[in-house]
């Protein structure tokens, strides 16, 4: 038996809340319809490609006092994608729904993300399986992945693997992407008369899978507040040495949600804002002078320290270099078959790369230090984009900046020493013990799932709403995966996908930094989170990021 520390002894035993509506039982719920919906854009193409699950209503649950028995049925569950805390306790909710349901039901789940309903790798859960794992980081109870559900041959193979566990629905954990495959998988099943539901649940820590009916994604609450833990230290550090400037990269590839709510939750002297810097068209030199005017006065004042914020997925925010990368996508795509462009040396692939870019795209790309055009090169995501992760845009900064600094200290602009350290924060976040909030969201979001499938909907994604309140206040239900999507180019083709949802420059939680920036900057307002809190008032154990306190705040005030 392997040994668990005491805070996971303590930990197992904690039991999540759920809503009103779900607390009264899984038998004893009734849905409310709302109006038809459609895609967030594209719509014509989006109904093309999903006649059969397209337009469907947001629907609501609530409890009644007539008794519904549930059928036996036997349900398939998926990990896909990066961690997230709380995706045990999703899985957990489901589990505890479907054997409310009927205690003849068997859960079964798919080893290595969606790899395994294809190939046919599975476990089924037992009591015993799902308690050692209660209110636990990681995914590491069934594995994740990133395999693409899209061809027809792997649509076939998952059909015959479920029909050979007589299952009868899937429910797939995932971001925008992989929820991408639920709908994909939903509409295929549908058409083929399968008998299987699809249902997703939202996860992802950059915060970008959300709207008017997903409010947050689950993990983005726990992966902040370890975030924030770290910075808080390093903050701290800073403050007592004060001689080191602190270039802190953040996960986040394509929104700045989690830079913004950490920046809101320790207040750093610099905060870049991927967003920001696309709409007002920053150039990577703006942004280099815009850090190193900070430093220069900080030095003025005696302060020749402080912590700069860097997003994961600056580089490709930066209009020039954004572009330069698309371009250098489309190419690379056309290039995966290219025995002599994988066989050349170095330089010989710079080269190659460059006599293919056009004009401005290959004069960006030939200004890049080697290190980030070698990045540039490595091997694409499995959506075909650039693995921004491993572009290590906090040493570039640091290299651009202290050059930048040189420059002022011979004009006689800048009089300060420029030592700097550089940090990467992304899988210190991914696995954590989830909070109070996310243990009690996805247990909801897992319990909900079944609820939706109760109630035989398919290509939905479980949603739970109202989430400043207290867990007893929030509103369970689903919302169409068809209504979120658009199409967008991948691997140089248009496809249909989750449209991201990136930082709003005129919310309510960019503005609090926008209000505060230079006041952060100069002076030294920095906040100590500490760890997170699973003991104690609830003032201390069920706060919420300030993303969803701002974002709520700001939908009361418009009531």
């Amino acid at each position: 038996m392997k040994e668990l520390s005491a805070l996971q002894i303590e930990r197992l035993k904690y039991q999540p809340k759920l809503p009103k509506s779900l607390a009264g039982g899984i038998n004893n719920l009734s849905m409310t319809e709302g109006n038809k919906t459609q895609s967030v854009k594209d719509m014509e193409q989006i109904q093309e490609l999903f006649k059969n699950t397209y337009g469907k209503p947001v629907v609501t649950f609530t409890t009644t006092s007539a008794t519904q028995a549930g059928e036996a049925r036997n349900i398939g569950v998926i990990l896909s994608g990066g961690q997230a805390p709380g995706g045990h306790n999703v899985i957990a909710g489901l589990y505890d729904a479907l054997k409310q349901s009927n205690p003849n039901s068997k859960l079964y789940g798919f080893l290595g993300g969606p790899s395994g309903i294809i190939e046919g790798q599975y476990i089924e859960f037992t009591p015993e399986k799902i308690d050692a794992y209660r209110n636990t980081g990681g995914f590491d109870i069934i594995g994740s992945g990133r395999t693409k559900l899209e061809t027809e041959e792997q649509f076939q193979k998952a059909l015959k693997v479920c029909q050979n566990l007589n299952i009868t629905g899937v429910v797939i954990i995932g971001g925008d992407d992989s929820n991408t495959n639920a709908a994909m998988l939903a509409e295929w099943f549908v058409k083929h008369n399968a008998g299987i539901q699809v249902i997703g649940c939202p996860k992802t820590i950059d915060g970008d899978l959300k709207n008017d009916q997903i409010e947050i994604s689950f993990g983005f609450d726990t992966a902040t507040k370890t975030y924030a833990e770290l910075i808080g230290n390093i903050l701290r550090d800073a403050n007592s040495a004060k001689k080191y400037w602190h270039f802190i990269k953040l996960m986040g590839r394509s929104a700045t949600h989690v830079g913004l709510e950490v920046a809101l939750q320790t207040q750093p002297n610099i905060t870049l804002i991927s967003e920001e810097v696309e709409e007002k068209k920053m150039s990577l030199k703006q942004i280099v002078d815009y850090m190193s005017n900070i430093i220069a006065k900080r030095a003025e004042m005696g302060k020749n320290f402080g912590i700069a914020l860097i997003p994961e997925g600056l580089i490709e925010f930066i209009p020039e270099v954004k572009a330069m990368i698309a371009n250098l996508n489309d190419i690379l795509a056309t290039l995966e078959n290219d025995a002599a462009y994988k066989n050349a040396d170095e330089n010989t692939k710079f080269a190659i790369i460059k006599s293919k870019l056009n004009a401005q795209d290959a004069s960006v790309y030939e200004s890049l230090p080697v290190m980030i055009k070698q990045q540039l090169l490595m091997d694409r995501d499995p959506h075909g984009n650039v693995q921004v992760s491993k572009i290590e845009t906090e040493k570039l900064l640091i290299e651009m900046v202290s050059a930048k600094l040189s420059e002022m200290k011979k004009a006689g602009t800048y009089n300060g020493k420029f030592s700097a350290q550089c940090h990467f924060f992304g899988y210190e976040g991914r696995c954590a013990f989830p909070s109070n909030f996310d243990a009690d969201y996805c247990y909801s979001l897992g319990f909900n799932a079944y609820a939706l499938m109760k109630f035989g909907l398919t290509g939905y994604l479980s949603s739970v709403k109202n989430l400043s309140a207290p867990a007893s206040e929030w509103v369970a239900g689903g919302v169409p995966l068809t209504m979120m999507m658009n199409m967008e180019k991948r691997h140089g083709q248009f496809k249909p996908v989750i449209k991201k949802a990136l930082v709003e420059l005129n919310g309510p939680v960019f503005k609090v930094l926008e209000q505060n920036r230079e006041d952060w900057a100069l002076n030294d307002r920095y906040i100590f989170p500490g760890s997170i809190q699973y003991f104690g008032p609830s003032s201390v154990c069920d706060i919420t990021t300030e993303t969803l306190r701002l974002e709520n705040a700001a939908k009361l005030a418009t009531v």
